[in-house]
């Protein structure tokens, strides 16, 4: 039996192929992403096996939808001569289950019409995770399509850390803190956990990448989180902004900006992308000498210890700090300024270790000295989802 994993995006499918072992699910045996699935988009298949990688320019017919030749292509992949078990099910990557959806759901008509209803809460992300699921739903038909919620971990946060200072009302409409990048902060979790006693404590996670966020976690449950009604909440992003005062909005409407723009402006124009005026990359901004460059990595991590500062708040005190994502893992300066910046916990810095981990294992990169020890922690949010999947079909 094997579990498909999938993450629908505007442009890209990231895929996985999960089998449960003696352990619970095993990492992805195949692994692969389509890029360029936008419109007037070049299709790329990038694929790996058995510690084999593939990479290819999808070959699509004319007429042919960019998603449905690269969905042909996914099922000829899995019929190939790789020695995988059949499919008993695709799970899904979906960002925002909002108040109803606290735990992964086998996926109906009616499950979906609740989901559509979701969409302005995550406008970049929701669209593209439902016509995902649809497409799975008719290329893979009969087979069951599983929703896994990055909001679900999240679920239970004591009240205090979910209520914004608003009306009843406008709370019993929704408008409350939600949290993001769940699936990410159940694998870290399950790592460290395997990985050091401490991790029964308080542990504070930093998912970080072109979506970023922080968790605090006791006993391994969250407690809070720095996103909330949306994902722009919080840590400078990407193209996102972060925490924002809402009366620069407000003063952008009384400009006679429309909905759409500020919409684009929060989502798509800003962070890293925005302040350097440069790239959304932050390899791209490390290789710059411009002083925009710069202040936006300097931005960047000025965000992340702020925000840590108030998870360790609303801990009362810190045993544990993980990083991960695709900054948190392969990004030594980043981890070590922040770590520098945090150094009045008794954080402490292997320098060696740190320079050395690359995001392909779980590392301890802290000092003998460190009162608190730091790990990078390589996420897997597919092998958390094919997880849900077997456990709530019942597979083996």
């Amino acid at each position: 039996m094997a579990i498909l994993a999938v993450n629908a995006g505007s442009s890209s499918l990231k895929f996985s192929v999960h089998v449960r072992g003696p352990q619970g699910m095993r990492a992805g045996v195949l692994v692969g992403a389509f890029t360029g699935l936008q419109p007037d988009g070049q299709p790329v298949l990038s694929w790996s096996y058995e510690g084999q990688k593939h990479e290819e320019v999808l070959l699509v017919a004319a007429r042919q939808s960019l998603w449905l030749a690269a969905l042909a292509r996914l099922q000829t992949l899995l019929n190939a001569s790789l020695h995988l078990p059949p499919i008993a099910a695709v799970a899904h990557r979906v960002v925002h289950g909002g108040t109803r959806f606290t735990s992964s759901v086998r996926v109906t008509d009616k499950v979906m019409e609740a989901l559509e209803e979701l969409i302005s809460l995550a406008p970049l992300h929701q669209p593209a995770n439902l016509a995902g699921i649809r497409a799975f739903a008719q290329a893979f038909a009969g087979v069951p399509q599983v929703a896994c919620f990055d909001t679900a971990f999240h679920a239970h946060m004591p009240e205090l850390h979910q209520r914004f200072a608003l009306p009843e009302a406008l709370h019993q409409q929704g408008m409350r803190r939600y949290g993001f990048h769940g699936l990410s902060y159940q694998f870290i979790m399950g790592q460290l956990q395997q990985h050091s006693d401490r991790a029964q404590g308080r542990v504070l996670m930093a998912h970080l990448g072109n979506g970023a966020s922080v968790c605090a976690a006791v006993q391994g449950r969250s407690v809070a989180t720095s996103m909330g009604y949306s994902a722009l909440d919080g840590l400078m992003m990407g193209t996102r902004s972060g925490t924002l005062d809402p009366g620069v909005v407000l003063e952008l409407m009384a400009q006679g900006w429309s909905h759409d723009r500020i919409e684009s402006l929060l989502y798509k124009q800003s962070g890293l992308l925005g302040v350097s005026g440069l790239s959304a990359d932050m390899r791209a901004l490390h290789a710059s000498n411009t002083p925009q460059a710069q202040l936006a990595v300097d931005l960047f991590v000025h965000r992340l210890v702020r925000e840590s500062g108030a998870m360790v708040a609303c801990m009362q005190g810190l045993d544990v700090l993980a990083f991960s994502g695709g900054i948190g893992e392969h990004d030594a300066v980043i981890r070590a300024q922040a770590v520098q910046q945090l150094h009045w916990l008794g954080l402490r810095l292997d320098e060696q270790a740190n320079t050395q981990a690359r995001g392909d294992a779980v590392v301890a990169i802290h000092a003998p000295d460190s009162a608190v020890p730091v790990w990078v922690v390589p996420t897997d949010e597919g092998r958390v989802a094919a997880q849900e999947a077997a456990d709530l079909l019942n597979l083996s």
